[in-house]
């Protein structure tokens, strides 16, 4: 599996962490910047991980900002993705099980690496459920679809 992964300077704390666990399971990881503590744009980093997901160089994608949302706002603006803000397991699970997101969103001010690496490993083992599930996904689509 491959996994693109994009922070800006509020999410560089928790990066490195994550990539270590991810490179441990044996996945490659394509890192997106921001490379340092020093302030840049979130937009920028959670656009270049979602077009990356969305046009199938990496299967999913990680991003990661102070508090998740802005980089999230910015990466399910591209279509086809479906970026989830989790701070906990449970969320993981969840938007693992019932959304099949592509994309992982976490803050860096509210969880810490250890936290981060939990949360991640969730969601990566945690299968989409499908069933019911489906439609509610595709409906996702049919709604990036419409026109106004």
């Amino acid at each position: 599996m491959k996994i693109a992964i994009g922070c800006d300077h509020g999410g560089f704390v928790l990066k490195d962490s994550v990539i270590d666990y991810l490179k441990k399971q044996g996945l490659e990881v394509v890192d997106c910047g921001t490379y340092s503590n020093d302030s840049v744009d979130y937009p920028i980093f959670g656009e270049k991980v979602a077009r990356l997901v969305a046009k199938g160089a990496c299967d999913k994608g990680i991003v990661m900002c102070g508090t998740g949302i802005g980089i999230s706002i910015a990466a399910n603006k591209v279509r086809g993705i479906r970026c989830a803000l989790c701070h906990d397991e449970y969320t993981a699970k969840m938007t693992a099980m019932h959304n099949n997101s592509n994309i992982l969103a976490m803050g860096g001010r509210v969880v810490n690496p250890e936290m981060a690496v939990k949360i991640v490993k969730t969601w990566l083992d945690t299968p989409f459920e499908g069933g019911r599930h489906i439609n509610r996904v595709n409906m996702f689509t049919d709604i990036e679809n419409r026109e106004e």
